[in-house]
């Protein structure tokens, strides 16, 4: 089949692969005229996602781009001593095989592993859907099937699907790009405070450090694409924290990357309709930065291009990845609702327990940490309960319409 993926990101090079290894013909559409350096934020792959990435050749490669974080340092607001914390012990109770990466890194490798064999046309966006697919500056042209790659603000769910459920998790993330020497390769150093926290990090190849904010707030108002709005809440939020934090800040009035969003939860559990499906974030969004979405997002990937090859009714197909995602879906979700909570405590009270119960499990031997952590595969090692299937030992086929 001819397949149009909207989204070049992770989920979009992903599935592209695997559709391509399956025998379709791929092209991704991209709004951005290159592939997105955005200054994003680390994210984290776990055993399933590090399992399909190894399939597709390319774990090397991340792990040897992995951020190397290995120790937490967070002061609280109003004492003067830090509490530090192993942040590999506590990954290590999280999953059997872990990786943090930089999402423009990952981005890229994933691509890089797919451009030979698929085509990538950058600067554009679709338009509608009909007969054929419209576009803001190419052709129109027709395509067998097409699939929504495009992010929490995805175009093809809205010209598809229009208004779907939404859950605001009550918190907004941001990530800014500051000079290298604020950050320590292998560290995550911050500040932290009821309803806010703010970190700085760095990692050997990167030219640059990131800060990364969280802060609880109710809902505000904006439009995702007005950044001078976006830098100006972050100000508000964080305002008298620290003096260090006020220094990350003064870094908005530069042209450094920067991100900005709100902790959103997608809340529909249909991601197809008639001939166009839904993939990562643009489907099952659990939450950015609390919900492991890069290694559901995969995973999404893997699966949607395996049951597409697995019979000749792409409808059939749809109705079996979805299946295949729900559990998995619904247990990220609310995995996610508990880690905001738990991330950006909104007392003092809760500040420090989270603070001191992070001190406190690492300070546990490893041998100890991962078979607790193993008693409960609901919780914290809910991500390695995800299933890898086998597309090409079942027999996957190329469908056709």
């Amino acid at each position: 089949m001819r397949i149009l993926v909207s989204g070049a990101s992770i989920a979009g090079p992903v599935l592209a692969y695997w559709l391509v290894r399956h025998g379709h013909e791929v092209t991704v559409v991209e709004r951005s005229p290159v592939l997105r350096k955005t200054g994003g934020h680390a994210v984290d792959l776990f055993k399933p996602a590090m399992d399909i990435s190894e399939r597709m050749g390319v774990l090397p490669r991340i792990e040897a781009l992995a951020t190397g974080t290995t120790r937490l340092t967070y002061l609280r607001e109003g004492t003067r001593k830090p509490i530090s914390a192993d942040v590999a012990k506590l990954f290590a109770a999280a999953s059997d095989r872990h990786v943090e990466v930089m999402r423009d890194d990952l981005s890229e490798i994933y691509y890089d592993a797919t451009r030979a064999d698929v085509e990538y046309v950058f600067g554009d966006s679709i338009t509608s859907i009909g007969d054929e697919v419209a576009f803001e500056v190419g052709a129109p042209r027709r395509f067998d099937l097409v699939i929504g790659a495009d992010g929490l603000h995805s175009n093809v769910r809205r010209l598809v699907f229009g208004e779907v459920g939404k859950t605001f998790v009550g918190a907004y993330l941001a990530v800014l790009s500051v000079p290298r020497d604020l950050g320590v390769a292998g560290e995550m150093a911050g500040h932290i405070g009821p309803g806010r926290t703010a970190a700085v990090y760095g990692a050997r190849h990167l030219d640059d450090a990131r800060a990364v904010f969280l802060f609880r707030s109710p809902e505000l108002s904006y439009h995702h694409r007005d950044v001078p709005r976006q830098k100006q809440l972050l100000r508000e939020a964080f305002a008298g924290l620290h003096r260090e934090v006020d220094g990350w800040l003064e870094y908005l009035d530069g042209d450094g990357a920067f991100y900005f969003d709100s902790i959103t939860q997608l809340r529909e559990d249909t991601w197809s309709r008639g001939r166009v499906a839904l993939v990562g974030d643009a489907g099952y969004c659990p939450g950015p930065a609390v919900g492991g979405s890069t290694s559901l997002a995969v995973l999404g990937a893997y699966v949607l291009a395996g049951e597409l090859s697995t019979g000749v009714d792409y409808q059939a197909a749809f109705a079996r990845y979805e299946d295949e995602m729900r559990d998995i879906v619904h247990a990220s979700r609310a995995f996610a609702l508990g880690t905001a909570k738990t991330l950006i405590p909104s007392t003092r009270l809760g500040v420090s327990g989270l603070v001191r119960g992070a001190q406190l499990l690492t300070s546990l031997p490893s041998w100890l940490i991962r078979p607790l952590a193993k008693l409960n595969s609901k919780g914290v090692r809910m991500h390695d309960s995800m299933r890898v299937k086998d597309y090409e030992c079942q027999g996957a086929a190329t469908a056709t319409p």
